[in-house]
């Protein structure tokens, strides 16, 4: 009988030592849905019932984030327009912004996410030359660039994956170039996406 308390503690701790949504407490998956807070520009873990009391719509707080990834060919960018986008590195993500009615520029660095100045007459010209661009969902979709060494490669992608790039290069970031893991890691995780994409056209 004297084992039974510690028994019933370490059941307790099984189930919380999970994932649990952000609204109702409920323990969930590793892989699980998000929502987005345009407001604070934060993520929400999320059950599936608490997502699905969400839509897409403007007029709710918290929406709902696709886990859809589109891969865009023939992306159309000179270098001259990509030196007007002011990002000083070579990966980048762009989404609409809608409580500040604008696109807004982030880029990872072993700090965590930075924001970057944006013209909106260089992003009107990018979407100008991939019409794709103009069906990215308001603050859950975005544009993510990758041209990290001699690749070039764009996709529409969900912004909770952008989030779990930041995340990975932060965590894994060493000396001043970042070391042979980290960039190793985001090799992989650029190869994830690009094998559950979509191939559509830009």
């Amino acid at each position: 009988m004297s084992e039974t308390p510690e028994i019933l503690r370490q059941l307790a701790r099984k189930r919380t030592s999970g994932e649990t949504c952000e609204l109702c407490g409920q323990e969930i998956p590793a892989e699980h849905t998000h929502l987005a807070d345009p407001e604070s520009r934060q993520l929400l873990c999320s059950c599936r019932a608490c997502a699905l009391l969400f839509s897409r719509r403007a007029d709710t707080r918290y929406h709902l984030v696709p886990d859809r990834v589109r891969v865009l060919e023939n992306f159309a960018i000179t270098e001259e327009l990509w030196e007007s986008l002011l990002i000083p590195v070579n990966l980048a993500y762009f989404f609409f912004h809608s409580p500040a009615n604008k696109i807004v520029a982030l880029y990872p660095g072993p700090a965590g996410s930075t924001e970057s100045l944006l013209t909106l007459d260089a992003w009107q010209e990018l979407v100008e030359a991939n019409p794709a661009l103009a069906d990215m969902e308001p603050d859950v979709e975005g544009l993510l660039l990758n041209r990290v060494g001699d690749g070039r490669e764009y996709f529409i992608a969900p912004i909770d994956r952008f989030y779990e790039l930041v995340g990975l290069i932060k965590t894994g970031w060493t000396g001043l170039s970042g070391g042979t893991d980290v960039w190793r890691d985001v090799a992989g995780f650029f190869d994830r996406l690009r094998r559950q994409g979509e191939r559509v056209t830009a």
